[in-house]
């Protein structure tokens, strides 16, 4: 995992003949082949790695197109509408033409919108075309109730996935962002879409990795924060100062604070020294995200337990959580049991 990641940050240091199955793999497995391979465009690499790079160079490509379009077929059906339209993660990397959307996997399509616009952004979408992913009324409930976003809906001809945001965490979580400072700070792209600032980008990507799951697949999200830190700081000499500013307004500065130590860590990401003090944790959360074997398979099950129980806590307060889990619980063993039932 860390000749990748030293690999990412200085794509033309030498690498073992040997070493490069373990890479391949490893990339492949955390969803950072076409970074990789973008990455090492241009470097020689040995005959027979060159045409995997080429794939994954390809396949990027058409994600990106796949993207774009998905984008621009939400961009129609919800302008009539005449609310912001924030594209989110890879889209919008990819969109505003972004360093960290180069190779970049890019899976559903991510939006935010104000949240009183939600119920008018849902009828709009449904009404081009999209639908509900499954029928599930406890799902919908949830998270309609407890969830920073709509229930995922699906457009069937092209089996797209579209996740609609009215913040960026879950209104449970420990940290609450101020959606309507995203939607104020929010940048125009040339075909009325919006993406986040650069220093909530930033933000979000943070939480995002930190603050809203168990890190699986983090490297890649870790990897985006050191593209768009540099990038940014290259472009705007105040920029830390800014990030700053918008950490602190955002009640942000933890989990922001760790990805900018991890990503220095783990790409060599220039930041600022009073950025990289060393704090009580760092260690685990490093453990975690290089918790993958030579072939791609998830090692350190203890670790990734600890990381999925947490993700839990920080969301929703105990009491929730354990009903939660014990409505989930019970409706997977009804489940099962149905199937087994359709089986004798």
């Amino acid at each position: 995992m860390e000749r990748l990641t030293e690999l990412l940050a200085h794509p033309t240091g030498p690498v073992p003949d040997d070493a490069w199955t373990a890479l391949l793999c490893v990339a492949r497995a955390e969803q950072l082949s076409g970074a990789l391979a973008h990455r090492l465009a241009g470097v020689a690499v040995p005959a027979p790695v060159a045409p995997l790079l080429a794939e994954a160079r390809g396949a990027a490509a058409e994600q990106r197109r796949a993207a774009l379009f998905e984008a621009e077929m939400a961009r129609r059906a919800l302008a009539p509408l005449g609310v912001p339209v924030l594209l989110l993660k890879g889209t919008a990397y990819v969109a505003a033409g972004l360093s960290a959307g180069r190779g970049r996997a890019i899976g559903d399509l991510d939006v935010l919108v104000p949240r009183e616009a939600l119920g008018a952004v849902e009828a709009a979408l449904r009404a081009a075309g999209w639908r509900d992913v499954k029928d599930d009324g406890y799902d919908d409930a949830y998270y309609r109730r407890w969830m920073h976003e709509l229930p995922p809906l699906v457009h069937p001809a092209r089996d797209r996935l579209i996740d609609v945001h009215h913040t960026i965490l879950p209104p449970t979580a420990r940290i609450a962002p101020d959606a309507a400072a995203l939607v104020a700070g929010a940048v125009p792209l040339r075909d009325g879409l919006f993406v986040l600032s650069p220093e909530d980008m930033v933000v979000h990507a943070a939480l995002h990795l930190l603050a809203d799951g168990d890190l699986a697949g983090g490297l890649r999200n870790l990897f985006d924060i050191d593209r768009l830190l540099r990038e940014f700081a290259d472009a705007d000499e105040d920029f830390w100062l800014k990030l700053t500013a918008r950490v602190a307004e955002h009640g942000a500065g933890a989990p922001v604070a760790r990805a900018a130590r991890l990503a220095h860590a783990l790409f060599g990401t220039p930041v600022p020294g009073e950025w990289r003090a060393p704090a009580p944790g760092d260690g685990v959360f490093r453990r975690r995200l290089l918790a993958r074997d030579d072939w791609g398979r998830e090692d350190r099950a203890a670790t990734r337990l600890a990381f999925y129980v947490r993700s839990h806590a920080i969301r929703m307060p105990p009491a929730l959580l354990a009903r939660h889990l014990a409505i989930k619980g019970w409706k997977r063993w009804r489940g099962r049991r149905g199937k087994d039932r359709a089986r004798s």
